[in-house]
């Protein structure tokens, strides 16, 4: 029978300096990144406080999913620096990377889950690759996560081209959160998703952060809608930069031209 005690990391890292939980969970600085002669990012600056939610949105090719990969560090930034949970991670290399990102989370916009792999094992593998936990804990805590999202024991051994987008979805977010992060990047969490399903994972995100499953998230997202119900800031990217960053109110209401005129044409 599944349990439903709190998702505590199953391996806590050592804790980090006063200065480094005061701090903000990302920052970037600066950042510049360019994919051939085409710029993409032009001195973009932006912080997320530890413990919100900070909701990016911008027109399609504005660099939304370029920001998630380089502050997961996946790419490197042309110029600038980025900071991850205290850590200065734009000089490292993979291998001195890959501690931290058992500290992260990432949702995929796809959900890029392993094809081959069943659902359970798919939720299991950070933990396989990240732990040490005894397969009873692995088992107990991927059936957590499952019913956490709203899955049940039969899609255990269903393959992802078994199941529907929302599924996907949901077991995407199920794996992103099995080692207890303290940071969750979503790219697109209701790209090409029904509107039933589209709530379904805005109100899914949304009790996971009221139940502070973890502490921070970055969201990017299309989504006005979306946006509105799960963000604590939402920041506007527009021409590389962020435009504006504010209270959800404060942006939906801005006087700045270019961000009514970006989120009069997401409206529509």
């Amino acid at each position: 029978m599944r349990t439903s005690s709190p998702l505590a990391r199953p391996e806590a890292p050592a804790a980090g300096s006063r200065a480094d939980s005061v701090a903000p969970a990302v920052s970037l600085e600066g950042i510049w990144k360019a994919f051939g002669d085409v710029p993409v990012l032009r001195g973009l600056d932006l912080e997320t406080p530890r413990g919100s939610t900070v909701t990016v949105m911008g027109g399609s090719g504005s660099g939304k999913t370029v920001l998630l990969r380089l502050a997961a560090g996946l790419i490197k930034p042309d110029r600038g620096r980025i900071r991850v949970l205290g850590v200065d991670t734009t000089p490292l290399r993979e291998e001195a990377l890959l501690p931290l990102r058992s500290r992260m989370g990432f949702v995929f916009q796809g959900a890029a889950l392993f094809d081959s792999l069943t659902t359970y094992e798919n939720v299991a593998y950070p933990l396989r690759e990240h732990t040490t936990l005894p397969e009873p804990e692995v088992a107990d805590r991927v059936h957590r996560l499952l019913t956490r999202v709203g899955l049940q024991d039969d899609v255990d051994d269903k393959l992802p081209a078994e199941l529907s987008g929302g599924m996907r979805k949901r077991v995407g977010i199920a794996r992103a959160l099995v080692l207890g992060p303290e940071l969750v990047l979503y790219d697109e969490p209701t790209a090409g998703l029904d509107p039933t399903n589209a709530r379904l994972i805005t109100d899914l995100v949304g009790s996971l952060k009221t139940e502070g499953a973890s502490e921070t998230a970055i969201v990017v997202t299309h989504d006005l809608e979306f946006a509105r119900s799960v963000s604590d800031l939402i920041a506007v990217l527009i021409g590389g930069r962020i435009a504006q960053i504010g209270l959800v109110e404060a942006i939906l209401h801005s006087d700045q031209p270019e961000v009514r005129a970006f989120l009069g044409g997401e409206a529509r």
